[in-house]
């Protein structure tokens, strides 16, 4: 069979099987094939076979390299013998027949497998991408290919008594005949000791090749001594190499007695675990859902007033994630992950040298919060970032830091996804087993690097479970949202959330008891005037002379300040409270400080008298300019600084005397929230019917590069310019003939975008890209039919 036979064999298929083949296959029309021989020979590519395998699950994989391995043309019938030995007992055939033509419909589905007359076989290159298939040795022409024509001889004589020398033109031919015959394996088995029949034993289901010093070493029947010896003497393993030796596939198969892999389940492994109340499961993961958006809240407002700083190669320091870690209370896993989310769902870049919140945060925190956490949710699912590898070493010993290139794995998203999907799949209140999920991906998905895939498997296990998308390891109605990809998440999530309330309990030992979740304004108003001391089911707030400070900085007077706090306080406001903001109030500001490089005014002169004579203001280079005025040549924000260090309140004005309002939510870097992202990478279906007419349409118009005369489209000039003016206007494909410099003509289809200088600019699908077209040299054009 040829690729001519796939090739009219996938031209033969219907528009529906087409668009299945690229819905499952996408990466075959990027970008669209110009005819059906383009779309064969790019799904024969090995990358794209290698992608296609990557995709199947273990049964079907089974089931194709049964197909690779059978002598001859196969049909349903050849192929069901060996599945069904390889399927436990308990199975029954029924189960099993229904599981092979799903596998073979899913096989023909992704042009992995096609008929011909009346056989299967498996598409072209399919055979070769899956060698070694189940876990089989070379075949035994390959493994004796070194050896030299003597050796064969004595390796014949002593495999069949019947063997003359010289008596084959190829022996090794002759020798993998014999060692297919299972009569032949049987008898050379019968000769060979216990202990060599163990070792055989260990290489039958894999891996078929083993380490041997000189195993080159010829050696007969009589002068064997070890069982391997006894082994290479007979042709039942064959020398490599210097010291390997490998089990020709002849002899594997059968030694595995008609099957070709040792155990084999149709469907996938049942998930197990704890089983949980899935109401309680589903508040748990609200309020750690609830959680973890306050927690992205409260990095942006940290980082917009002391922002960290990139590194040069990109990322954040440890010093500066451990730093962060501990303002969050959180460990430093998962101060990394919320550093990467808000990252990927934009909320935080780098600008000048430092990690700052974007202008979308500003957007994004006037949200409510389920829509919030829905947004961070989905930037979670599809980020190519694995947060998990935070803190390990690279394979240069170098450590991979949050936010850093490296941190990048192509693979990370889809794996995500995968397990997400298996999450999701999960009867109402189970609360999955890692190992179980592990199982069921590695069934989903077997050719998929396991060591990499089980860590970042474990990762999103965690990762899901402090987002919110699962509670208790139940996945929560609103995870099954964020699994499947719609747009339920938030309504699944704010029934479940605790309604936020607008009041504090104010205390007097200087504390504000929160008794729920705040509201947006009233937190981020307490939050500046005063620290967080603890939180849990209820936060406690410390009001102190800096926290006061602070809010005095951000351009509020201590009027302003009471006042949000009588307002929004259930118990009076206690004097101590009062007292404190008051005196840090009237100290606040009786220190100016300006630029000069910077200087201090000051109306009470004894106060500069008492700055100058303190012994800590020498570093300051302090000259007084006036008895109200002091100059220095150290910076304005150094000098403030300084002047708080020595317990001093100054504010900082500007060159015209004003008051510079120090905003703590004033920084932001350029960047908006990220549209919604998703880790299908699945084309829309008006994509994949689009393709499919191209293709179509593009076989049908198919000529020779050196087409004949009448083969290719004619129209006068006038007809041709006026018909690619309106296939312009409309957005709409043609099908033009086109004269080459050497005057062969050939067919085209072209996306026509502009006409200018005597020249058509076009999207040319036949070749797959941009290209000029001389006026003159276009012999017609013709409409593509839909």
């Amino acid at each position: 069979m040829t690729g001519t036979d796939f090739s009219e064999w996938l031209r033969g298929r219907s528009d529906e099987r087409l668009r299945a083949l690229v819905a499952a296959r996408p990466e075959l029309v990027t970008p669209v094939p110009a005819h059906i021989d383009g779309l064969a020979a790019r799904a024969c590519s090995p990358s794209a076979i290698g992608r296609a395998l990557d995709r199947l699950d273990r049964f079907s994989l089974a089931v194709l390299e049964t197909l690779a391995l059978l002598p001859g043309p196969a049909t349903r019938e050849t192929l069901l013998p060996p599945l069904r030995r390889a399927v436990p007992d308990d199975q029954d055939d029924e189960a099993v027949g229904a599981a092979l033509d799903a596998a073979l419909d899913l096989l023909t589905t992704r042009a992995l497998a096609y008929e011909c007359e009346g056989a299967l076989l498996p598409a072209p290159g399919v055979a070769d991408a899956l060698e070694p298939p189940a876990a089989l040795g070379p075949p035994a022409a390959e493994v004796f290919r070194h050896h030299a024509p003597e050796r064969l001889d004595v390796l014949l004589r002593d495999v069949d008594p019947a063997y003359e020398d010289g008596a084959q033109a190829d022996g090794r031919e002759r020798l993998a005949a014999l060692l297919a015959e299972p009569t032949t394996v049987g008898r050379l088995l019968d000769e060979v000791s216990p202990q060599a029949r163990t070792a055989l034993d260990g290489l039958v289901w894999g891996p078929a090749t083993g380490r041997l010093p000189n195993a080159r070493r010829e050696v007969d029947t009589a002068s064997a001594q070890s069982p391997i010896e006894e082994l290479l003497a007979r042709g039942l393993l064959g020398a490599t190499g210097e010291e390997t030796v490998a089990l020709p596939r002849e002899v594997a198969l059968v030694l595995r007695d008609g099957r070709v892999h040792r155990d084999l389940s149709p469907g996938p492994p049942a998930l197990d675990g704890a089983v949980r109340d899935q109401d309680l499961a589903d508040r748990t993961a609200a309020g750690q859902a609830f959680t973890f958006v306050r927690t992205v809240e409260e990095l942006c407002e940290v980082w917009s007033v002391d922002p960290p700083g990139v590194l040069r190669a990109g990322g954040l320091a440890v010093r500066d994630l451990r730093r962060t870690a501990q303002l969050l209370d959180l460990p430093e896993w998962a101060a990394g992950l919320v550093v990467e989310v808000a990252h990927a769902a934009g909320l935080v870049a780098a600008g000048e040298g430092e990690w700052l919140p974007t202008g979308g945060y500003d957007g994004w925190r006037i949200k409510a919060t389920e829509d919030r956490w829905a947004v961070l949710a989905r930037a979670w699912a599809a980020m190519e970032r694995a947060p998990g590898l935070i803190g390990e070493r690279d394979d240069r010993d170098r450590p991979l830091n949050a936010l850093h290139p490296d941190l990048r794995r192509p693979g990370a998203a889809q794996t995500r996804a995968r397990t997400l999907a298996v999450l999701e799949s999960a009867p109402p209140g189970l609360a999955p087993t890692p190992e179980s999920v592990l199982a069921r991906l590695a069934w989903e998905q077997p050719r998929r690097r396991p060591a990499l895939r089980d860590r970042l498997v474990r990762f999103a296990l965690r990762e899901a479970e402090h987002i919110g998308v699962t509670g208790l390891g139940v996945p929560s109605s609103h995870g099954r949202a964020v699994a499947r990809g719609d747009d339920t998440a938030a309504s699944l999530l704010g029934p479940l959330l605790p309604e936020p309330v607008d009041h504090v309990l104010l205390q007097a030992d200087l504390t504000a008891v929160a008794p729920g979740p705040l509201t947006t304004g009233l937190g981020r108003r307490l939050a500046l005037m005063a620290d967080v001391e603890s939180k849990g089911g209820a936060t406690v707030y410390r009001f102190g002379e800096q926290s006061v400070r602070r809010a005095l900085d951000a351009g509020h007077s201590a009027d302003d300040l009471l006042a949000v706090l009588e307002r929004h306080s259930a118990t009076p406001v206690p004097q101590p409270l009062r007292y404190l903001v008051t005196d840090v109030a009237r100290r606040h500001g009786r220190i100016r400080v300006g630029a000069a490089s910077a200087y201090i005014r000051c109306d009470d002169p004894a106060l500069l008298d008492e700055v100058l004579a303190d012994k800590r203001a020498h570093l300051l280079r302090l000259r007084r300019l006036a008895p109200t005025v002091l100059a220095s040549k150290t910076s304005r924000a150094a000098l403030v600084d300084s002047l708080r260090a020595m317990g001093y309140a100054p504010v900082a004005e500007s060159l015209e005397g004003d008051v510079v309002v120090a905003r703590a939510d004033a920084r932001r870097t350029e960047g908006q929230l990220t549209a919604r992202v998703t880790a299908n990478t699945a084309p829309d279906p008006e994509v994949i019917d689009a393709a499919v007419r191209a293709i179509r349409a593009g076989d049908a118009r198919r000529t020779p590069v050196d087409a004949p005369e009448g083969e290719v489209p004619h129209s006068p000039s006038t007809t041709t310019i006026s018909a690619l003016r309106e296939a312009i206007r409309q957005g709409t494909r043609v099908w033009i003939g086109y004269r080459d410099s050497q005057g062969h003509a050939t067919s085209r289809i072209l996306e026509p975008a502009r006409i200018e200088g005597g020249f058509l600019t076009a999207y040319d699908e036949t070749r797959a890209t941009v290209h000029r077209f001389a006026l003159h040299r276009i012999t017609g054009i013709g409409e593509i039919g839909r």
